[in-house]
């Protein structure tokens, strides 16, 4: 019987343990479905943020991706106060809210701290944001592997500073035009973000490249190929960013809309909500969350 008994405790104790560690896994949630962009350059819309929040909420988006701030700024976190007002007003509404912040990978604790005050930020209520994803673009550090060095540095050091369970973002440059310009971040750390981050957001602006559907789904398609077998994970979760919302035409961001049910990314967006044309907003109405 006490054998019996201690066997029953064991799997029982099995069975919580694997309990808990579901339970712990990294909300993707706020990634889902439809998105769009906020930074701290649009004074439009942070003046009012209540005001904005609304009109977001009317086009059927589920995330907000708020910048707190970038490298550049004197404040770890640019107009807080408005921020605040927008993250709750954004929860009120049933909107997530994910962070974001642009380093330098320059030395010093800078890039940390402000990351770090953005994940730690609170609103007037008592808001947090849902998620941080770091904008890992910036090509200030001329030597690719010292910047890649220091952009893994920083990322290892935010995963240990939120635990395993807290959802992170990479958003990151096209692929499919790091491949094409060879000078620009080559190689890049594909496998080793994977094992830090828990989703990537590619900004596929395929206008840089060229116009036209044919362009769109050239670019989009690729850059998704490129992320599934460089970061060897085949089903690695992406948000995709189809471009700039002012440069698509109507006939690209319907391509893109298509792409999305094609290649079925974890969720979608343009950049940003200041300058997104109401045919962009057309064609990625519809497509579900």
């Amino acid at each position: 019987m006490r054998r019996i008994a201690a066997t029953l405790a064991l799997l029982l104790a099995l069975t919580l343990g694997l309990a808990a560690g579901a339970a712990a896994a990294p909300d993707l949630d706020p990634y889902r479905g439809l998105g769009t962009w906020v930074d701290i350059y649009d004074d439009a819309q942070l003046k009012a943020p209540e005001a904005t929040v609304a009109r977001i909420q009317a086009r059927g988006v589920r995330t907000i991706y708020l910048e707190t701030a970038n490298f550049k700024q004197s404040r770890d976190v640019v107009r807080p106060d408005r921020l605040s007002r927008l993250l709750d007003a954004a929860h009120a509404r049933g909107i997530a809210v994910v962070a974001w912040y642009l380093p330098s990978f320059q030395a010093g604790g800078r890039d940390l701290r402000r990351s770090l005050a953005a994940i730690n930020f609170r609103s007037a209520s008592g808001e947090e944001f849902d998620s941080f994803a770091l904008d890992i673009e910036w090509n200030g550090v001329r030597s690719v592997s010292l910047r890649n060095r220091r952009a893994l540095a920083l990322s290892r050091r935010l995963r240990a500073a939120v635990g395993p369970d807290y959802a992170l973002g990479a958003i990151i440059p096209n692929p499919r035009g790091m491949e094409l310009r060879r000078d620009y971040w080559r190689p890049f750390p594909y496998a080793e973000l994977a094992g830090v981050y828990d989703v990537f957001v590619p900004m596929v602006y395929s206008t840089y490249r060229g116009d036209g559907p044919a362009v769109v789904a050239r670019d989009v398609t690729r850059s998704m190929t490129i992320l599934r077998t460089a970061t060897g994970r085949p089903d690695v979760p992406v948000h995709l960013i189809g471009g700039l919302g002012d440069e698509l035409s109507g006939a690209e961001a319907r391509a893109f809309a298509r792409l999305v049910v094609t290649l079925r990314p974890h969720g979608w967006s343009l950049y940003d909500f200041s300058v997104t044309a109401p045919s962009a907003w057309a064609a990625l109405s519809g497509l579900g969350h």
